[in-house]
């Protein structure tokens, strides 16, 4: 797969999709893809944005910031319209690195702490701008990962739906590696289960739910996922480091 080309590797996990929608009984339109870009060379991100792959996921937010408008000179070198690029920031973010995240990216998925969300809130309003958000819950129950436990998520999305400047439109996830295809569902659809909880309680749209990788993206895309986080189904293996 490493050899394949890029466009390929992309209509390829892309096929996956629509195909995972139809067993879904969800319009193919339904689930967007963001090409996880985090330490791929820009020549091959270049290449999946020629393929019309405009949505690319970051998870470092100095790497990321860098590498925006370096991709943008590229695209433009190469006769493509950079202005069509979202940025998606999918990592953990600190509190104090939010001022170099904050109106740099088309959405934020990974808001995890009430602090987080107030220091957001606070540099968009005084630059007048608004911030688009996920709120970022840990559904696989793992010590390690980030995001708030689900019996918070009620709360915080009360108190994040006060906060001037941000728009939240919905949850993020992530499923615990390994698991049988019954256990991805199953945590899959306790992110949507919270969500619908959320909305009747505020009366938010709260329209995206964030989950799935491209280990899991289709049990995800069954349980309602609007946004598919992949990197190495499309670009193969990251440089480390």
């Amino acid at each position: 797969m490493a050899d394949q080309p890029v466009a390929e590797r992309l209509a390829r996990v892309r096929d996956r999709i629509t195909e995972a929608c139809n067993r879904a009984q969800r319009p193919t339109d339904a689930v967007r893809l963001v090409a996880v870009s985090k330490r791929i060379p820009l020549p091959m991100v270049v290449e999946a944005c020629r393929a019309g792959q405009w949505d690319l996921g970051e998870n470092r937010v100095v790497e990321a910031v860098d590498r925006q408008p370096e991709l943008a000179r590229l695209l433009t070198g190469a006769g493509l319209q950079a202005e069509r690029l979202r940025w998606h920031f999918i990592g953990h973010l600190q509190s104090n690195k939010a001022g170099r995240a904050a109106g740099r990216f088309h959405m934020i998925h990974s808001v995890d702490s009430l602090k987080l969300a107030e220091k957001l809130s606070r540099l968009a309003v005084e630059e007048g701008r608004t911030e688009t958000i996920l709120l970022e819950i840990n559904i696989s129950g793992e010590v390690r990962k980030q995001g708030l436990a689900p019996d918070e998520t009620r709360e915080m999305v009360s108190r994040l739906a006060s906060l001037p400047g941000l728009e939240l439109k919905g949850l993020m996830g992530m499923a615990k590696f390994g698991s049988s295809e019954s256990e991805l569902r199953s945590s899959f659809a306790s992110l949507r289960l919270l969500a619908e909880d959320a909305r009747t309680a505020t009366g938010l749209a709260l329209p995206e739910l964030s989950m799935g990788m491209s280990g899991d993206f289709e049990a995800a895309i069954a349980e309602g996922s609007t946004l598919v986080r992949i990197g190495g189904a499309i670009f193969g293996p990251r440089m480390t480091g």
